[in-house]
């Protein structure tokens, strides 16, 4: 359960984080966490738990990108503290960086981890296609990208194969299921469609 509204967290977000791209991860893991919550039957409030916590996974890398105490996701997760973010979020978003050594026991905390990344492949994938869309983008393409190396090389791909693992699910479903959460909010992400641009 969480008493805080979204726009409080959007708030907290764009205080945080003015790169647009970081913001846009953070509204994409957001979709895919509510994708995933509504998959799994969790209730409206737990949903909206499930929400933030992937919207503000991030929201201090952008002033704390480094490893240590004084580092994302440790500064972020105090201030969330501070806040009054339930603690259920701050586990997750401590177990989404692996270098914490927080286990991550529930499934929201193994959907945020398996999702993150994966966003962000999705978002190459999608913006290196001619119509710069995640409507026609299919799973095959994503995999075809996922094995190749040289292609969006910053993104942990062996933190995908873990989390589908812990998820529970098949990689392709994964992907399958993370582009249908991206998709409802496809316009905000600017992954609508070059027609959409125009």
């Amino acid at each position: 359960m969480i008493d805080k509204t979204r726009l409080e967290a959007l708030a907290l977000l764009h205080e945080y984080t003015k790169g647009e791209s970081l913001i846009k991860h953070g509204l994409a893991v957001e979709a895919a966490m509510r994708w995933y919550a509504n998959h799994f039957g969790v209730d409206k409030e737990e949903e909206d738990l499930w929400g933030l916590t992937g919207l503000l996974h991030d929201f201090d890398y952008e002033q704390n990108p480094f490893l240590g105490d004084n580092g994302h996701p440790y500064v972020g997760c105090r201030i969330l503290r501070e806040q009054g973010y339930p603690e259920p979020m701050i586990e997750a978003i401590l177990g989404h960086a692996t270098y914490s050594g927080v286990p991550r026991q529930t499934l929201m905390a193994k959907a945020l981890f398996a999702s993150d990344e994966l966003t962000g492949l999705i978002t190459a994938s999608a913006l290196v296609r001619p119509d710069k869309s995640l409507h026609s983008l299919k799973v095959k393409s994503v995999k075809k990208k996922f094995k190749d190396k040289s292609f969006a090389k910053t993104i942990h791909r062996e933190d995908i194969r873990l989390g589908t693992e812990e998820l529970g699910i098949e990689l392709g479903q994964h992907i399958e299921n993370v582009i249908a959460g991206m998709r409802t909010i496809a316009a905000d992400l600017g992954l609508n469609g070059i027609e959409a641009a125009q």
